[in-house]
């Protein structure tokens, strides 16, 4: 899979998902910038990295929550890249709680990043991507998304409304040869998954057809397939990474 001398945005690329995804597609030839909010350190160690591969890479501060930011964000890449190719909507918070407790904060700190979040980098490249005839378009949603889950509604409906909107963008970029394609993660084990108490991670195991639970490559590489030519045809899809936890 070939990114030679294309542009990638990754939201959230500093820590979890996003910071596989980030040098995957630096080793597929991608030059990349990623956006953080408060993890500076490792959104710099991450730059670092990528420019020991010889890409070119961009940390930038940002609330993916902020509809300004995002448009200064995207423009900042442009300005320093040439040009966006790839957008990978990664960012994401959980602020669980069952409905009879959840307070308003709660459901608006997970809207506001995890769907609005989204809408507002989408928003702010599909100028350039209807400009330019070309485009990837990557959503993080969760098969928690597809199937609920106990004390995670608002979570649940954010992921669920971030399948909504990768279907409908792929309906509305198809004419300029953007492609828009959601991949929905089952339990990955991130650092801060690792931090949850075994019996939560045994029955997330218990669930899968595998009998494993997933690493963040296993995200990252699906993500370098659906921003290259070989995923060209495919578009407005969900596609699970979750070794058989939601079938």
């Amino acid at each position: 899979m070939n990114l030679e001398n294309k542009n990638a945005i990754v939201t959230g690329g500093s820590v979890g998902i996003g910071h596989a995804i980030v040098p995957a597609l630096a080793r597929a030839g991608a030059n990349v910038a990623l956006t953080y909010r408060r993890h500076a350190d490792e959104a710099n160690a991450v730059v670092a990295g990528l420019e020991d591969m010889g890409r070119r890479g961009l940390a930038i501060q940002a609330d993916v929550a902020s509809f300004d930011e995002a448009q200064a964000a995207v423009k900042k890449v442009i300005d320093e890249f040439g040009s966006v190719d790839i957008l990978v909507c990664n960012a994401g918070v959980n602020r669980d709680g069952v409905i009879w407790k959840m307070t308003e904060e709660q459901w608006d700190q997970v809207i506001d990043t995890n769907l609005k979040g989204y809408f507002n980098y989408i928003r702010a490249v599909a100028p350039h991507f209807r400009e330019q005839k070309h485009g990837r378009i990557i959503t993080i949603t969760s098969i928690n998304g597809m199937r609920g889950k106990f004390g995670q509604s608002n979570y649940t409906a954010s992921k669920a409304g971030i399948i909504g909107l990768t279907k409908t963008v792929a309906r509305e970029l198809g004419s300029s040869q953007v492609t828009v394609n959601a991949v929905a993660p089952g339990m990955i084990m991130t650092e801060m998954a690792k931090k949850l108490d075994q019996k939560w991670l045994d029955i997330a195991t218990a669930e899968t057809a595998l009998n494993k639970l997933g690493e963040p490559d296993d995200v990252a590489h699906l993500v370098v397939f659906l921003s290259s030519d070989l995923a060209g045809h495919i578009t407005g899809q969900v596609i699970s990474v979750d070794g058989g936890q939601y079938t």
